[in-house]
């Protein structure tokens, strides 16, 4: 078995994966970098792909699949949870980059067409490559994927967390003896503050601010994060308004259609049902001077709702911001954290308002990915990839020391057999 890496090596974005028998290629992950102009990973003819394997909706692993459909109709598995969610992150990154993409709308159509659904752990074939899909706990719908082919067995993780969260049950890493591993390593180099403890931080802090007169804004991803920051303070028994706005309405609308993906359903719809659906200008501002909690895209403040939200909460002292995602460099949430300041009615401005990050990373840290090394069977060969600043290295190199397996971090366009 061939494993080639056309991407989000030594990165995390633009992540693509060829795996290559004697008769069939598939590729793993499709996705973008988010940059000022997006980054794509290296080149396939389309004719030589055999099938696409979706591992969930990210746009760093999802956004460039549209490509492969410009003529083609090549077979798409993953779950329909996840198809249906990167339809809309597809359909909102084509409409505020679409200059600089080489497709448009009609490809994303014939890709949701070219769809074969694929529940988890049923076994799939395509040519002589053999494949099932399994729990990743990372986004709803989130997908690892084993194969098997040429007598190896493959797993690649996609983006994964072993830990439960109020909305996804973590993955179980237990797949028997394996040959090798693709694993990412996007926290290799810190962990996470303790779940339970971080939630009931995060509560009692959005309390506080509320009880005293404010409004609390949380910039979040729409898929997951926003669901998630909801089902905690519907756990915790919050007793005050909570808005949703943005990206997460559709997508939550649309796991609503999927309740079997998530850990606690009854918990879900019971967030859902309590939550305030933001409709509108009239909503946006009813919700800025009610003292609560306000959940809206975009995750790190660039564009969605969030730019508004930010303009107003961002200009009283009474009022906090509690920033829930992973605020990528360059982007105004990692502006706000460092600098503390805000891009409020154009101009660059100090944030009045408390401000303050709260770990809910639904990717493992430090700790959870060498747990993740050491439950797996055999001694695979491990591919490390999905991780800025040395982090690849830097996972690499412990599996190496300390387990005795054969480890890189792969560079792009590197092959390897297996």
């Amino acid at each position: 078995m061939q494993i080639g890496f056309l991407g989000g090596t030594r990165e995390v974005g633009r992540i693509g994966i060829a795996v290559k028998s004697k008769k069939t290629q598939v590729l793993l992950d499709y996705g973008v970098m988010l940059d000022h102009e997006p980054g794509f990973p290296m080149h396939v003819p389309p004719k030589e792909v055999d099938a696409l394997i979706l591992t969930h909706s990210h746009l760093d692993h999802s956004g460039a699949l549209p490509l492969f459909y410009i003529q083609n109709k090549i077979p798409l598995y993953t779950n329909r949870l996840n198809l249906d969610l990167t339809q809309i992150l597809i359909q909102d990154f084509i409409k505020l980059s679409g200059y600089y993409l080489p497709f448009e709308y009609l490809e994303l159509k014939a890709m949701m067409q070219c769809n074969r659904h694929l529940d988890f752990g049923v076994e799939e074939k395509v040519g002589d490559i053999h494949f099932q899909l399994f729990n990743a706990g990372h986004t709803p719908g989130s997908a690892q994927v084993l194969i098997n082919a040429e007598g190896k067995r493959l797993l690649y993780t996609g983006d994964f967390n072993i830990v439960d969260s109020k909305l996804l049950a973590g993955a179980t890493m237990d797949y028997g003896d394996l040959d090798a591993v693709i694993i990412e390593s996007t926290y290799a180099n810190e962990d996470h503050e303790d779940r339970a403890a971080l939630e009931k931080r995060f509560v009692e802090s959005a309390i506080d601010v509320v009880e005293r007169g404010g409004t609390v804004f949380v910039p979040a991803f729409g898929v997951g994060r926003s669901q998630e920051i909801a089902c905690v303070l519907t756990a915790h028994h919050f007793e005050y308004p909570v808005f949703l706005d943005g990206m997460a309405r559709e997508a939550s609308r649309i796991i609503m259609d999927h309740k079997e993906f998530l850990r606690d359903p009854k918990l879900f719809m019971n967030a859902m049902h309590s939550v305030e659906w933001v409709d509108g200008w009239r909503d946006r501002r009813k919700a800025v001077k009610t003292p609560g909690v306000i959940i809206s895209t975009a995750g790190m403040l660039k564009g969605g709702p969030a730019t508004f939200y930010i303009s107003k909460i961002g200009k009283k002292a009474s009022n906090a911001i509690f920033l829930v995602s992973y605020q990528l460099p360059g982007t105004p949430g990692r502006e706000l954290l460092e600098k503390g300041v805000c891009t409020i009615d154009g101009k660059v401005r100090k944030v009045k308002a408390h401000y303050e990050h709260f770990d809910f990373s639904s990717h493992c840290g430090a700790s959870q990915l060498r747990e993740a090394l050491r439950r797996l069977g055999g001694k695979p060969k491990v591919f490390v990839v999905h991780g800025e600043e040395g982090n690849c290295e830097l996972l690499a190199n412990w599996a190496k020391s300390e387990l005795g397996l054969d480890a890189v971090a792969p560079r792009t366009g590197d092959i390897f057999e297996v």
